[in-house]
C-alpha cells in the first residue's frame, strides 16, 4: 500500500495544504522547523491515530486555531482507504471512507507504517522504555487484540498503583487488580515473546548483511515475569509472583513487578552490545531492528509498510544510507533531510522532491 495524497488544514504550522505522492520516494527537503516532521506526522496519525511525538493531540492543531484536519488517501493491490482526522482542543474524530469510528483501535492494521528517527537509532543504548514503545508499537499493527489487552492493563496498573498510594491499601481490592493485570498481562507477554523471536531470526540475516557476515546478531525478550508455553498457565505464574511482591508493592507504594518492566537484551557475536557495542556496532544493530521490522509486519498482515524516514540518514555513513535506501525498494518511503548526496539520489531508480518550506510543499 502506498499513500497518494494527504490533505492538511491547520495541522502545526500547515494552513492549508494538498499534497500528490510518488509511490516510491519522496524526499522531502528543507531546513530546520520548516515542516517536514510535521508532513511525516501527519501520516503517521491516519495509521495509529496518534503522534510519534510526545505530544498532546491538541499540540498538533496550528497555534491560534480552533481545530485541525487530516485527510490521506492511501492506495493498495486490491483496495484503496481514505482515513481523516479531525482534531479539536480536547478531543478527536476519525473517520475511514466517510464512517466515523469510535475507538482508536478501529484504525489499526488499515495502513501499515514504520517511522525511523534518530531517536531510534539509540534504542540500543537508551533506557527500557524505548526498547518497550518499540515492541509495542509494531504489535498494535499487527495483532489488534494486544492493543486491547495493553491498554487494558495499563487502565488496570493505574488504578492499582493509585490504590498502592494509600497508607493502608485494601488487599481485596489489590487482589481484584492482580487477577486482571494477569489476564492482560499473559497475553502481552506471549504477543511480545513471539514477536522477538521472529525479530531476532530477521535481524541476525539482516545484520550478516551490513557487516559482510563478519558480525552475529541476536535479540533476547527480558521478560520480567518469566514466559510460559501454556496461556493459562502464564496467568497463574503472573498471579504467584504479584502475590509474592505484595509486601514491597505496599513498602515502595507501587507494582514492582510485570510486564511495564520487560526489555530486551542486544548482542553482537554473544557479546551485550548496550554495555560493550561501539556507537557503529550500536547504530548498525537499531538498523537491523527497524529492517526486521518491515519483514515480519508483511509476514503477518501480506501488506508491505510505508516507511518514514525522518532526518535519520545525516545520523549514517553513505554505504549504511544506502543499503537502508535499497532494503525497502517495495516500500514507499519519505525521507526528511535539509539536503542529500547526490551521489545517493542517483542510486534510486524511481523519486520526487518536494522543497518544504515555512509550511508550504512544492514538486520540484
Amino acid at each position: 500500500m502506498h499513500f497518494s495524497e494527504i490533505e492538511l488544514k491547520n495541522f502545526r504550522n500547515y494552513k492549508n495544504q494538498k499534497v500528490i505522492f510518488h509511490k516510491k520516494v519522496n524526499l522531502l527537503l528543507g531546513q530546520n522547523a520548516q515542516g517536514k516532521t510535521n508532513l511525516l506526522e501527519a501520516l503517521y496519525i491516519t495509521s495509529f491515530g496518534k503522534s510519534f511525538r510526545q505530544t498532546n493531540d491538541s499540540d498538533m492543531i496550528k497555534f491560534g486555531e480552533k481545530n485541525a484536519f487530516v485527510r490521506a488517501h492511501a492506495v493498495g493491490e486490491n483496495d484503496d482507504i481514505t482515513v481523516e482526522i479531525g482534531l479539536v482542543k480536547g478531543g478527536k474524530s476519525i473517520k475511514i471512507d466517510g464512517t466515523p469510528v469510535r475507538k482508536t483501535s478501529e484504525l489499526l492494521n488499515h495502513i501499515h507504517v514504520i517511522i525511523f528517527s534518530p531517536d531510534d537509532l539509540r534504542i540500543v543504548k537508551d533506557d527500557p522504555s524505548r526498547r518497550r514503545r518499540f515492541m509495542n508499537r509494531e504489535l498494535v499493527q499487527i495483532r489488534p487484540v494486544y492493543f486491547s489487552s495493553l491498554m487494558r492493563y495499563r487502565k488496570v496498573l493505574q488504578q492499582k498503583n493509585a490504590l498502592l498510594k494509600n497508607s493502608v491499601p485494601d488487599c481485596g481490592i489489590l487482589d481484584v487488580f492482580d487477577e486482571e493485570l494477569a489476564i492482560y498481562g499473559a497475553d502481552i507477554i506471549r504477543t511480545r515473546a513471539s514477536f522477538i523471536e521472529k525479530i531476532s531470526l530477521i535481524s541476525n540475516g539482516i545484520h550478516s548483511d551490513l557487516t559482510e557476515s563478519r558480525e552475529d546478531f541476536r535479540v533476547s525478550y527480558k521478560s520480567d515475569i518469566p514466559v510460559s508455553k501454556d496461556k493459562n498457565n502464564q496467568k497463574s505464574v503472573i498471579l504467584d509472583i504479584l502475590a509474592e511482591n505484595r509486601n514491597e508493592d505496599i513498602e515502595r507504594r507501587t507494582s514492582c513487578r510485570g510486564p511495564q518492566r520487560d526489555d530486551l537484551d542486544l548482542y553482537i557475536n554473544d557479546r551485550n552490545v548496550r554495555k560493550y557495542g561501539s556507537q557503529g556496532q550500536q547504530r548498525t544493530a537499531a538498523l537491523s531492528l527497524k529492517l526486521a521490522e518491515t519483514a515480519v509486519i508483511k509476514q503477518e498482515t501480506g501488506d508491505t509498510p510505508i516507511l518514514l524516514l525522518d532526518d535519520v540518514l545525516s545520523e549514517l555513513d553513505f554505504d549504511r544510507q544506502k543499503q537502508l535506501i535499497n532494503s525497502f525498494n517495495e516500500s514507499q518511503i519519505f525521507v526528511t533531510s535539509a539536503e542529500i548526496d547526490r551521489n545517493l539520489i542517483a542510486e534510486i531508480p524511481e523519486y520526487e522532491i518536494f522543497k518544504i518550506n515555512n509550511g508550504s510543499v512544492i514538486l520540484t
